[in-house]
């Protein structure tokens, strides 16, 4: 079986933001003097701003408005974004992206990142031109794992689900490849914590696992 197109998460997964959104995220909750607890903040992982907020607001009986955390949140990311210095892309990602833009796969960013911080992220890294097009999670109904922002990235390219392949690097996204019905590649990234990978079908420490000359989908094929 050979996959003809690669769905990839951003956050965790193409660049090295989720220090960045830590950081932002826990200047928002100091700001709001918001005692949220690791446990709490880890199961936000790959889900959008927006309904983290709202999240926010409900568990904690907030008289906010989830937007209002939102625009502060992303002022925060914003500011670390031009100026962290340990901002960049995950070790071995951009030889990745140029390993399937080679041999013709077809690459979509499927993140819940909002399509600001997808075209800023693109712009720093010039990453644009290996893409074919972008979703954000933030301007869909549902968020992962919730499995639209996959449907909808197959759809888009006109390919069918069993012709695509995931890249993801949290639980809430993994669930929602599950939930699409597409093959799912977990990448066990340092900057996400406590994460479940039991939904994969392949789990790998380092990008070069999944180089399409590795064919690494012939004993998933045939099982």
């Amino acid at each position: 079986m050979n996959f003809k197109v690669a769905l990839f998460d951003m956050d965790g997964v193409i660049v090295n933001t989720e220090p960045l959104h830590r950081k932002a995220y826990f200047r928002m909750f100091d700001y709001f003097d918001l005692d949220v607890s690791e446990k709490l903040y880890n199961s936000f992982a790959g889900k959008a701003t927006l309904e983290i907020c709202r999240e926010i607001v409900n568990h904690f009986e907030l008289d906010l408005n989830p937007q209002d955390l939102v625009d502060r949140k992303r002022e925060n990311f914003k500011y670390l974004f031009d100026r962290d210095p340990e901002f960049d892309l995950i070790p071995g990602v951009l030889e990745l992206i140029k390993n399937y833009y080679k041999n013709g796969i077809k690459m979509v960013l499927a993140s819940s990142a909002s399509m600001q911080s997808i075209n800023w992220m693109f712009e720093r890294f010039d990453l644009e031109k290996y893409f074919i097009t972008k979703i954000s999670g933030a301007d869909l109904k549902a968020s992962k794992p919730h499995p639209e922002i996959f449907e909808l990235a197959a759809e888009k390219v006109g390919e069918a689900r069993e012709n695509c392949i995931v890249i993801e690097d949290a639980t809430n996204g993994i669930k929602a490849a599950h939930a699409a019905g597409i093959y799912c590649v977990a990448y066990v990234s340092e900057h996400s914590k406590d994460q479940n990978y039991d939904l994969a079908q392949k789990v790998i420490l380092d990008y070069k696992d999944i180089y399409v000359e590795k064919n690494f989908f012939h004993e998933y094929a045939h099982c």
